[in-house]
């Protein structure tokens, strides 16, 4: 049995730290951090990147795997997120474990100004957004002709 841990991304680095060594001094075999815009009670409060923690918390661990818990395709674009988990993954040394997600429909849902997309919308952007996510990450060179999926608010948009 493999055992991990959470560990929000609230802290300051200069605090966090200290977390993420002592996971791994505890023995956890993974440990992971939530990638949300903000969280619940916890939105008016610092809250710090998903992907830019992970590999803050590579640099200071060893062995310890280190995950998403879990990205959302309702707010990231699939080629800046390919270029985050290839750094992320050589970072780490290969120790990144990608949990993805269709999002859901709180705060991240609406805080970048868009309405909530229906569990439809949020199926439907996943399912592409996990086929150009995969083509990017594995071929050597990938071209899509289509457009990511847009919010509808966005597609009248000039």
């Amino acid at each position: 049995m493999r055992i991990g841990v959470l560990i929000l991304p609230e802290l300051p680095w200069f605090t966090a730290q200290s977390l993420w060594r002592r996971a791994e001094e505890l023995g956890f075999d993974h440990a992971w951090t939530y990638d949300h815009l903000a969280w619940r009670s916890l939105r008016d409060a610092p809250w710090f990147g998903a992907m830019p923690t992970l590999a803050a918390a590579a640099v200071v661990t060893t062995r310890m795997r280190l995950g998403t818990l879990v990205a959302s395709s309702n707010f990231r674009h699939p080629v800046s997120f390919a270029k985050e988990i290839i750094t992320l993954d050589d970072v780490s040394a290969g120790r990144f474990t990608l949990g993805i997600g269709a999002g859901g429909d709180g705060w991240d849902a609406t805080m970048l100004g868009q309405r909530a997309w229906s569990r439809r919308e949020r199926a439907e952007r996943f399912v592409e957004f996990v086929h150009l996510l995969d083509r990017l990450l594995r071929d050597p060179a990938t071209c899509n002709a289509a457009q990511p999926k847009q919010h509808p608010s966005e597609l009248n948009r000039t």
